[in-house]
C-alpha cells in the first residue's frame, strides 16, 4: 500500500492537488486494503487517513496499516474532520461522485476547492502488481473449471437461468466470493444479443449457446466467453465460429506492450469484415480487468492507449446475426514484457454437446 500512495501522491503533486478523497469502493480497496462497504480515504503529501464509522474502526484498524484511523459521528461528521485537517485543494473522484454529492460538498467545506482528480486511480489500477495478477488468474482458474463442468450439465431442455446458476453455484464452491457480472447465457436466436442475460428460454438441438461469465476472487475479477453447440453445429454455424475464433486468435497473437487498443481491435475487425460480417461485430474487441469488470485500458477502434506490461486485458470479438444467433470467443489476458500470457485455459476449438 505504500508503494501505491507514493503513486498516487506523485499523481497529486502533477495535478497540484494537496489532498485526495477516495470513497469508490474499488478505490478506497485498492489504496488501503480496506473490504467494507463504508468509509473515506484521505491522502495528504504527509499523511493518510481512513475515516469510518463505528462498525467498521476495528477493521479499518487491522487492515489499514499505515492509517491513521478516525471514526465520524453524527457529533463529528465527515464534512468537520476534512475542514479540520487544513486542506486547500482537495481532489475527488469525479467519474463517481454525484452532482448530489458535489453539491453537498461545496456547501459544507470551508476554505477547501474541489478539484478533479484527472482519472488518477484509473491510471495507478491499470497496471497490476504480482499479488493482483495472481488473484485474477486464480478467479480465471475458477472460471475454467466452471466451463468444463457446465459442458457435462446442459442438456436439451434446460433453462439459462438453469445453467447460469450452475455456474455460479460451481465457482462458489470452488472459492469464489460472488460473481462478477450479470451471466449473459444466451441460446439460439438469442445469442444474437451481445449481452443476453439469462432467461427462462429453453436450450434446444441445433441452438448455440453464448456463455459470458466471471467470478470475483479476493476482491478481483475473471471473465471469459465460450460459445458451443448443442447437437451437431450446421455449415453456417461452422462458418460463422470459424472466423470469429480466427480473429480472437490473431488478435491474441498481437497483443504485447507497444500496440494500441485501436491497433489490436483493427486486426480482429478486418478479418470479420473482409469475410462480409463487419457490421455484425458492434462492439470493440476487449477491456481491461481488475477490481472492476470494465476498466482501464479498452481494446477499441477509439482508443489510442498503448497497452503496456501489466495490464489485464479481454480478447473478444464476436459476430451476432439476427434471426439466426450469434457468436463470441473471450479470453482473459495480461500483457507481459515481451508478449502475453493467456489466463484462460478453456478450449476454444467449436464444441458440441
Amino acid at each position: 500500500m505504500r508503494e501505491r500512495i507514493t503513486a498516487l501522491r506523485k499523481e497529486m503533486n502533477e495535478n497540484c492537488i494537496d489532498a485526495a478523497l477516495l470513497y469508490k469502493n474499488e478505490n478506497r480497496r485498492y489504496i488501503s486494503g480496506f473490504t467494507g462497504t463504508s468509509g473515506y480515504v484521505v491522502i495528504t503529501q504527509e499523511s493518510a487517513f481512513f475515516l469510518t464509522d463505528f462498525r467498521y474502526v476495528e477493521q479499518a484498524s487491522e487492515q489499514c496499516k499505515g492509517y491513521e484511523i478516525i471514526e465520524h459521528s453524527s457529533d463529528m461528521p465527515v464534512f468537520e474532520i476534512l475542514n479540520n485537517l487544513g486542506i486547500g485543494r482537495l481532489g475527488f473522484e469525479e467519474d463517481f461522485v454525484t452532482y448530489s454529492q458535489y453539491s453537498e460538498f461545496q456547501q459544507k467545506l470551508k476554505d477547501i476547492s474541489l478539484t478533479p482528480l484527472n482519472g488518477a486511480m484509473n491510471i495507478l489500477r491499470k497496471y497490476k502488481d504480482l499479488n493482483e495478477i495472481r488473484d485474477i488468474e486464480k478467479a480465471a482458474t475458477i472460471a475454467d473449471e466452471a466451463f468444463g463442468h457446465i459442458c457435462e450439465f446442459i442438456k436439451p431442455g434446460m433453462k439459462e437461468q438453469e445453467i447460469a446458476l450452475e455456474l455460479e453455484n460451481h465457482m462458489r464452491k470452488k472459492g469464489a466470493s460472488g460473481i462478477a457480472f450479470d451471466f449473459i447465457v444466451a441460446s439460439g436466436l438469442r445469442s444474437s444479443l451481445p449481452h443476453g442475460v439469462a432467461t427462462d428460454k429453453t436450450v434446444e438441438k441445433g441452438e448455440f449457446i453464448t456463455m459470458d461469465f466471471g467470478c470475483v476472487y479476493n476482491g478481483y475479477c475473471s471473465d471469459m466467453t465460450r460459445t458451443i453447440v448443442i447437437g451437431k453445429a450446421n455449415d453456417k454455424q461452422k462458418e460463422i465460429y470459424s472466423i470469429v475464433l480466427d480473429a480472437q486468435m490473431k488478435a491474441l497473437e498481437a497483443i504485447k506492450p507497444g500496440i494500441t487498443g485501436a491497433e489490436a481491435d483493427k486486426i480482429a475487425r478486418d478479418i470479420i469484415n473482409d469475410k462480409g460480417y463487419g457490421k455484425y461485430f458492434g462492439h470493440g474487441l476487449g477491456h481491461g480487468v481488475g477490481l472492476e469488470i470494465h476498466e482501464a485500458p479498452r481494446l477499441s477502434f477509439t482508443n489510442n492507449e498503448i497497452l503496456e506490461k501489466g495490464m489485464v486485458v479481454t480478447d473478444e470479438p464476436g459476430i451476432y446475426l439476427p434471426e439466426f444467433g450469434g457468436v463470441r470467443i473471450e479470453d482473459l489476458v495480461v500483457v507481459t514484457e515481451d508478449g502475453n500470457r493467456v489466463l484462460s485455459k478453456s478450449p476454444k476449438q467449436l464444441i458440441e454437446l
